[in-house]
């Protein structure tokens, strides 16, 4: 965290992430759902704090560990780009099945992103 207790415009650190079971079983029950051109996002917005992120990605997603791994780090590096235009929300996001880690993907989650506004 910088200093003067303000966090980072574009950071990526523990506050920004959603890590508990219990959060994701939260947004996947109770958070609004929304389907976007294959991904499913659930959100729900929150009084303060900054925008925290979840992923669910499967072995059905990829089978292979690395694999999974990019599309994890597509979303994140999405995420950590337009987090400051989403505020105070907790967001949990599934891709389709079949995605693949591109600069396209990039691309395409940061537009979606984007539409939840």
């Amino acid at each position: 965290m910088p200093a003067g207790g303000k966090h980072a415009r574009y950071g990526f650190g523990a506050d920004r992430r959603l890590g508990r079971s219990g959060e994701f079983e939260h947004l996947l029950t109770r958070g609004a759902r929304r389907s976007i051109s294959g991904y499913t996002f659930y959100l729900q917005r929150r009084e303060s704090g900054p925008a925290r992120l979840g992923i669910l990605v499967s072995r059905r997603h990829a089978a292979k560990a690395t694999e999974r791994n990019g599309i994890k780090r597509c979303i994140r590096e999405a995420f950590r780009l337009e987090q400051s235009r989403l505020g105070p929300v907790d967001l949990l996001v599934r891709p389709p099945f079949g995605v693949r880690a591109s600069p396209a993907m990039l691309h395409r989650v940061r537009e979606l992103l984007g539409r939840l506004e």
